[in-house]
């Protein structure tokens, strides 16, 4: 299989889009490799403006280094890293539903206790 190196990527700047360019060196992937995974995974939508130009926010950044994690670190095919992705949000989305029923839980209760007071 075909890897890059492993060397630690470099941090995330404080802009708010990137081109492609910058991307793929803040990913250590190359560029085709970009737009292939734009084609396989849903999670990863750049905006496009003039003349196709893609540009990339910060949240794509992650997932795009999500997916290359994935793939080179911990082996997944695409299939495999597509239904990871997929899994974790909802798992992600369960996890926030549940905070937040603890928290309304919690205020409900002040609440009651203020009203009993």
């Amino acid at each position: 299989m075909l890897e890059p190196p492993n060397k630690e990527l470099p941090p995330i700047p404080g802009k708010r889009y990137f081109t492609i360019g910058e991307v793929a060196e803040l990913c250590d992937v190359k560029p085709h490799v970009l737009r292939y995974w734009e084609g396989e995974f849903e999670q990863l939508r750049p905006d496009k403006r003039r003349g196709n130009r893609r540009y990339y926010q910060r949240q794509d950044v992650m997932v795009v280094r999500q997916i290359r994690a994935l793939l080179y670190e911990q082996g997944f095919t695409i299939g495999g890293a597509r239904q990871q992705l997929t899994g974790g949000e909802a798992k992600q989305d369960q996890i926030r539903s549940r905070l937040l029923i603890r928290q309304t839980i919690s205020e409900l209760e002040e609440v009651l206790q203020v009203l009993r007071g």
